[in-house]
């Protein structure tokens, strides 16, 4: 009989956090000021970019991403780079960010090489320097063509390379913030012929070194 009590208490606090999270959420979302992505820098670092044709209407409703940006950078004599942007304002209503594991393989890319690669960037707030970000480092390949992708997601004060875990913060997000906004970052780079994947991979860091800066008054965090 003892424990009776014990169990009314678990089951009291479940209901008033049940309470307070359904509070939460009949709120309406916070959304933090940004910039679009239309009015990121099209020079970065030694890159100047190009827009891309957007992807197909077909594409952009399963992406259910309220801003993006398609773009190639290009500097002399390197080979171009790739960058996929999307935002969401909102994960609450059925929308969620693809991977771009899940997407590749529909555009005939294969992965043939995944893994992690931390790369210290300046922009993170509270940070006075440097600090290592955990992003994915994918080769894809489609016959003899093989390629880097470099991704990560971007929300509420973390930068996180987990599709898993960035949809568990999704949820605690929203419950302690009334937030679930988040963005997918995508950095492509071509594997030539004459340069190995790590001569690469150290190209597409400094790329993101560059860009990561840039991206805050877009993505906030």
């Amino acid at each position: 009989m003892k424990s009776a009590p014990v169990r009314l208490l678990v089951v009291t606090a479940c209901l008033l956090g049940a309470m307070g999270y359904l509070a939460r959420v009949s709120r309406a979302e916070v959304v933090p000021p940004r910039e679009g992505l239309d009015r990121l820098s099209m020079q970065i670092g030694g890159w100047t970019g190009q827009r891309e044709p957007d992807p197909t209407p077909e594409v952009l409703r399963v992406l259910s991403v309220d801003d993006f940006i398609v773009r190639t950078y290009y500097s002399k004599n390197e080979a171009p780079i790739g960058l996929y942007v999307g935002y969401h304002s909102s994960q609450r209503q059925g929308t969620a960010i693809h991977s771009p594991l899940n997407c590749l393989p529909g555009a005939g890319w294969q992965p043939l090489d995944v893994g992690r690669t931390t790369i210290p960037v300046q922009g993170i707030p509270g940070s006075a320097g440097a600090t290592p970000i955990e992003v994915n480092r994918v080769i894809i390949g489609k016959g003899l063509d093989r390629h880097l992708v470099l991704y990560w997601y971007q929300s509420h004060r973390r930068i996180v390379a987990s599709e898993y875990w960035g949809k568990v913060y999704s949820v605690l997000d929203a419950v302690r913030y009334n937030r679930t906004d988040a963005a997918l970052v995508r950095v492509i780079l071509p594997i030539p012929n004459g340069m190995s994947r790590d001569q690469v991979e150290e190209k597409g860091k400094t790329f993101v070194q560059a860009l990561f800066p840039l991206l805050g008054r877009h993505l906030p965090i």
